[in-house]
Order: structure tokens, then C-alpha cells, then sequence
């Protein structure tokens, strides 16, 4: 599928993520300054935690509320959280940084809780005959915008600014630009309010066997995902090998090539070949767990990284097509809400449990995720038989 085919308010979401992208490094620059303030990875992964419940019980609300107002109210309310969030940070220096550090976590876990409107937004705003291509632009161009903003990000809070002083003032710069986000949204996106989701649906939402298996796969990934966060990579990079944000980011890069690679591969398999296609996909992704598990030199984390989101691309739009054709428009922002709930409470502890696994040894995590993932990759390779004798 060429880009001028795509519809134009979908081209103008997708350019969003690709604007708002290279910004998302805060998710390694902070908890490398709390490392550089005297944190450690079990530290980090318990204040994860403790911000963890104190959001948790809003996150349904917040879909509910969202399915009455404009996604597009939704989308600001994210962008214009994260920004308070970065500021936050920026200030979170002397006696007041833990409470800085707390209260920026728990405004940007308020902004989390709003995610679930991303794929609203995308179930309304794709075409949905040929939503497997869309989505492989939809991962292609901001993983470009990524790599490019992390390596030359990276390289300057890396090597040139790598003091906390720095940081915090890379902090608060973020925070400033997400006002141009706020008015990239509010000029060129469209309102998609409540009515608009209403009138496009067009079957009811039934929880039925088969969205049941879904929400299993769901659990598994979750957890499987959240023991190995970007903490644990960071602890290892930095921790352990000696690195610094740079040669994070250089694995990050890895992380874009492959999403981009995959997605030329993606457009070439049919829809009838879904279930092989996230079955393979989550194949890659055990491989990168098992090559972590090995305690690897820097080039092997590269590519380890490199296979991982290799997978994990491939896997990526034939999955949320399968979850999408489950969903009705005027359900959305509810049911990925309350997925989203669901993702909250498996992954309240693990933070702090991912945290204390690397504590004890760098790599722990790995060992539990390959462990999960490889379960996954069996259960999609055998999916047409499991439907055709459990599902159906």
C-alpha cells in the first residue's frame, strides 16, 4: 500500500508518532539519572511499583469516560500529562527529588491509563480492508523518526551532557515541547467523538471462546513483557557492561531496523497465513529472551534486540487485527481499557519483581520471559487445530 492511499486523518495520526517518538527516551533517561543519583535497579523497580498502585483503580474509569468525550480530547489529555510529567523530573533535584521523581511517575501513569484510546483511535481512523498494510506504515515511520532522534539524543546526553544537571534540563525542554504536540493534535486530527464511533459499528461485542483465548495470550505477553522492562536492559548496559545512554540508544537503533524490516515483510503475507505469522513472531521474540539469558557482550545484545523487535513487528498488526475484528467502534475505548486494567494488575509487582531478579542477577528476567514466550509461540503455531477442537 503507497502512503497517498492511506486517508489523510490517518496519515496525520500516523505523522504524530512519528513527531512525538524520539521523545519516548525519557523512558531510559530516567531511570539512568536516578542510577546516576544513587539508585539501584531494586530501587527503581520498587518505586515503579509503589506508583503502580496508586494509579491502578482510575485506569477502567478513564476508558468509560473516554467512551462519551472526543478521542481527540483524549489524545491532548496524554500529551499534555506526559508534559507535566517531564517537568516534574526536570525539578527533581535535592531533598524534594523523591517526591519530585513520585509525583512525576504517578502523572505520567495517569497518562498511561489512557492509552487504551491509541487503538480506539486506530479502529475508527484505519481502513479496515486493508488495516495489515496501514499498520505496517503505522510502525515503519515513527521507528524511523526513533532511530534517528535516539542515536543523535543518545550521543548528546551520552557523551556531551551526562551530568543529572543535564538531564534535568533535557527533562523540562521535553515537557516544553510537548505544548506542540498539544497543538499538532488540536489542529490536525480529527474530533472522532462518540457519535462517530457509534455510527460506524456495525456487529455487537461478544465475549465468546475465542476472545477468551486472546485475553489468555494477552496475560502471557504481559507478564512475559513486563519482567524484562527497559530497567533491566539499562541495568545490564550500564550496570554491568560499563556503557552509557549512547550505546543504549545503539541498541535501540537495532530495535528500529528490525520493526522497519519487518514491516516490508509484514505487507507481503496474507491474512489467511495470521496465526503463523504471530506464531513465528513470538518465536524470534523467546530467541531474544534465551540470548539475553546467556549474559551476552554488547554486539549480542545488539542483536539480540535487533531479533526480539524483529518478531515482535511481524506479530504485531495480524495480532491487533485479530483483536480489532473482535471489537465494535462504540466498544472500544472500553474493552482496551479494560485490557489495559487487566495489564495493570498482572504487572503491579513485577517492577519491583523484575527489579529484584536483576538485583540477584542481571539476567534472571530473561530466563522467565523466554519461558513465557516460548509458550506463546507454540500456542499460535498450533492455533487451527486448537480452534478447530477447543475455540469453535
Amino acid at each position: 500500500m503507497k502512503w497517498r492511499e492511506i486517508p489523510l486523518p490517518a496519515r496525520r495520526y500516523i505523522l504524530y508518532h512519528v513527531i512525538v517518538s524520539p521523545l519516548l527516551i525519557t523512558w531510559y533517561m530516567l531511570p539512568l539519572y536516578m542510577f546516576m543519583t544513587g539508585y539501584n535497579v531494586l530501587d527503581v523497580g520498587l518505586l515503579f511499583t509503589i506508583v503502580h498502585i496508586a494509579s491502578i483503580p482510575l485506569t477502567y474509569l478513564f476508558g468509560k469516560l473516554f467512551e462519551k468525550i472526543p478521542l481527540r480530547h483524549g489524545l491532548v489529555a496524554i500529551d499534555a500529562l506526559d508534559g507535566v510529567a517531564y517537568v516534574l523530573y526536570g525539578l527533581a533535584y535535592g531533598p524534594i527529588a523523591p517526591t519530585m521523581l513520585f509525583l512525576g511517575l504517578l502523572v505520567e501513569e495517569l497518562s498511561g491509563m489512557l492509552y487504551p484510546l491509541y487503538p480506539a483511535v486506530e479502529k475508527l481512523l484505519y481502513p479496515k480492508d486493508r488495516l495489515e498494510e496501514v499498520f505496517a506504515w503505522h510502525m515503519r515511520l515513527p521507528e524511523a523518526s526513533q532511530l534517528i532522534g535516539f542515536l543523535i539524543l543518545g550521543y548528546v546526553f551520552g557523551y556531551l551532557f551526562n551530568t543529572p544537571l543535564y538531564y534535568r534540563i533535557g527533562f523540562l525542554l521535553f515537557g516544553l515541547l510537548s505544548i506542540f504536540m498539544v497543538y499538532y493534535i488540536i489542529k490536525f486530527l480529527p474530533r472522532m467523538d462518540a457519535y462517530e464511533r457509534i455510527r460506524v459499528s456495525s456487529f455487537r461485542f461478544r465475549v465468546d471462546r475465542e476472545f477468551k483465548f486472546i485475553v489468555f495470550i494477552e496475560v502471557l505477553t504481559i507478564v512475559a513483557w513486563s519482567l524484562a522492562p527497559e530497567i533491566v536492559l539499562l541495568n545490564y548496559i550500564v550496570n554491568v557492561l560499563g556503557y552509557t545512554l549512547f550505546e543504549a540508544m545503539v541498541v535501540e537503533a537495532a530495535i528500529s531496523v528490525g520493526a522497519i524490516l519487518a514491516t516490508y515483510v509484514t505487507e507481503r503475507i496474507g491474512v489467511e497465513k495470521r496465526f503463523i505469522a504471530i506464531g513465528f513472531g513470538y518465536g524470534f521474540i523467546a530467541l531474544w529472551a534465551l540470548i539475553m539469558m546467556a549474559a551476552p557482550s554488547i554486539e549480542f545484545v545488539v542483536l539480540a534486540y535487533f531479533i526480539m523487535k524483529f518478531g515482535d513487528t511481524l506479530a504485531f498488526p495480524f495480532y491487533r487485527g485479530w483483536l480489532f475484528s473482535k471489537v465494535p467502534e462504540d466498544k472500544a475505548s472500553t474493552v482496551f481499557s479494560a485490557i489495559s486494567s487487566l495489564r495493570r494488575m498482572l504487572t503491579l509487582f513485577t517492577p519491583a519483581v523484575a527489579g529484584a531478579l536483576a538485583y540477584i542477577n542481571p539476567v534472571l528476567p530473561y530466563t522467565l520471559s523466554l519461558i513465557l514466550f516460548t509458550i506463546v509461540f507454540v500456542l499460535m503455531l498450533l492455533y487451527k487445530y486448537w480452534s478447530r477442537h477447543v475455540i469453535e
